[in-house]
C-alpha cells in the first residue's frame, strides 16, 4: 500500500496519525481512500471532486500538478505528501 504523509494541522482529523496507508493505483484513488478512512479530511482537501487550490500533493520532489494531476499513477510502495500552501502576511508598503 502507498503511504500519505499528513501535515501537522490536518492530523487532528486522522486521530493524530502522521502517515496513513492507502489503496489505489492513482493519486486520486489514494486520496479518495484516505477520505474514506478519515471523512473529516474531505472538506480540507476537496471542493466537491476537485483538489483545493491551496493543497499540493507531492510524490518525492514532484508536484502532481506538473505530472498528470489526480490521474498520476502510483506504485504500492510510493510515498505521497500533502503540503498546504502557505500564504499571507503583510508586506511593507513602498513609499514614493
Amino acid at each position: 500500500m502507498a503511504k500519505i504523509r499528513i501535515p501537522t494541522p490536518l492530523r487532528a482529523f486522522t486521530g493524530g496519525a502522521a502517515d496513513i496507508d492507502v489503496a489505489g493505483g492513482t493519486v486520486g484513488e489514494a486520496l479518495n481512500n484516505l477520505v474514506e478512512q478519515h471523512p473529516e479530511l474531505r472538506a480540507h482537501l476537496f471542493n466537491e471532486d476537485e483538489l483545493r487550490s491551496f493543497v499540493n500533493i507531492f510524490i518525492g520532489d514532484e508536484d502532481i500538478r506538473f505530472l498528470q494531476g489526480l490521474d498520476t499513477e502510483i506504485e504500492a510502495t510510493e510515498s505521497l505528501r500533502i503540503i498546504p500552501s502557505i500564504a499571507g502576511g503583510r508586506g511593507q508598503r513602498m513609499e514614493n
